[in-house]
């Protein structure tokens, strides 16, 4: 993905958090890393809510993702079985290496919910592949026509990570995604999610 470096547009600070917020607007911007041979990644087309309280706890337990563990079961159910949602997740040797979620709205836009690997899978080369699958995912959802998501981070050496994999920064409450997450040449350093990460 080709990202455009910004300091000062595409993103907002509220305390210590930086809310970076990327966008991208054709398939073609994608320049992505192949998918290794050992790394499967499918889509849970039976919706089942358990399977993703379960992947927010795993994923999101070293970058403290907390807003969605007291939901209730309603509320997981009306949030991932519903048409708009799609979930994959990658597995490494029968193991769960990492997932992803997909929403989109009504004007066609798809924002990567949640994205991550697992802690074991740190280090593995598995980001960068995983992130084009999602964007690839995203672009071959029939009536797409934006792809997006914003994320935070606080230490500042990830800030000029996350604005150098390749995508285009918007200002801050402009919605938009391009350059999120991403894994540097040996290390995914960020996890994407829609909620501030608390933790360093």
């Amino acid at each position: 993905m080709a990202l455009t470096n910004t300091t000062d547009h595409g993103m907002s600070e509220q305390g210590s958090n930086i809310t970076f917020y990327l966008e991208m607007h054709s398939p073609e911007q994608v320049r992505g890393k192949p998918m290794p041979d050992d790394l499967q990644v499918v889509e849970c087309r039976i919706k089942q809510f358990q399977l993703n309280r379960f992947l927010y706890q795993l994923i999101g337990e070293p970058w403290q993702w907390t807003d969605k563990l007291a939901w209730s079961d309603a509320q997981w159910r009306d949030a991932i079985e519903r048409h708009d949602h799609r979930t994959w997740v990658a597995y490494h040797q029968g193991a769960i290496a990492g997932y992803y979620e997909l929403q989109r709205d009504a004007e066609g836009a798809v924002e990567i919910l949640y994205f991550g690997l697992a802690p074991a899978f740190f280090g593995q080369g598995f980001g960068g592949p995983l992130l084009t699958h999602a964007l690839q995912s995203a672009w071959a959802w029939p009536g797409t026509k934006r792809v997006w998501v914003h994320t935070c981070t606080r230490p500042p050496q990830r800030a000029g990570q996350l604005s150098g994999a390749g995508a285009r920064a918007l200002s801050p409450g402009t919605r938009g995604l391009k350059r999120h997450c991403v894994e540097t040449s040996r290390r995914l350093r960020c996890q994407i999610s829609s909620e501030p990460r608390r933790g360093h």
